[in-house]
C-alpha cells in the first residue's frame, strides 16, 4: 500500500511538473504566431494567457483522471512506466492541438490581410467599386 501511495504521488508530481514545462514552451512558442496574428502586445499576451490557462486546466483535468485509473502491469515499474507514457501522449497532443489552433489562427488572419489588400489595390484601380463596370 505504502508503495503505491508513492508511485501516486510521483506520477502526479511528475505529470504536474512535466504539464508546466510543456506550457511554458507553449506560451513561448505561441507567442510570436499571436503577435504576429494581432499586431498588439496587450492583446498578444492576454490571449497568450489564456491560452495558456486552458492548455493547463484541460491538461491537468485529464492527468488527475489518469493518475487514478486502474492501469496494472506485472509489477509497480511496469504500471508507472504506463502510466508514464499516457501522460506523456496527453501532454504531446495536447500541445499539438494548441500549436494546430495557433497556426489555423495565423493562418486566418493572414487571408484576411491579403484579402484586404486585395480590396484596396482594386478599389485603387476604380475595379469593385459600386455603379462602376
Amino acid at each position: 500500500m505504502a508503495a503505491e501511495m508513492t508511485q501516486y504521488i510521483v506520477l502526479l508530481a511528475v505529470s504536474v511538473a512535466l504539464t508546466f514545462v510543456v506550457g511554458r514552451l507553449l506560451v513561448r512558442a505561441g507567442e510570436p504566431f499571436l503577435q504576429e496574428v494581432f499586431h498588439d502586445e496587450k492583446v498578444t499576451r492576454s490571449v497568450n494567457l489564456l491560452l495558456s490557462v486552458l492548455f493547463h486546466l484541460v491538461t491537468l483535468g485529464v492527468l488527475a483522471i489518469i493518475s487514478v485509473s486502474d492501469v496494472t502491469g506485472d509489477n509497480a515499474l511496469q504500471t508507472f512506466v504506463v502510466k508514464l507514457g499516457v501522460v506523456l501522449l496527453t501532454l504531446g497532443i495536447a500541445y499539438g492541438i494548441s500549436m494546430l489552433v495557433l497556426i489555423r489562427v495565423r493562418e486566418r488572419r493572414r487571408a484576411a490581410e491579403i484579402s484586404e489588400h486585395v480590396q484596396e489595390r482594386l478599389a485603387d484601380r476604380g475595379i469593385g467599386e459600386p455603379g462602376h463596370q
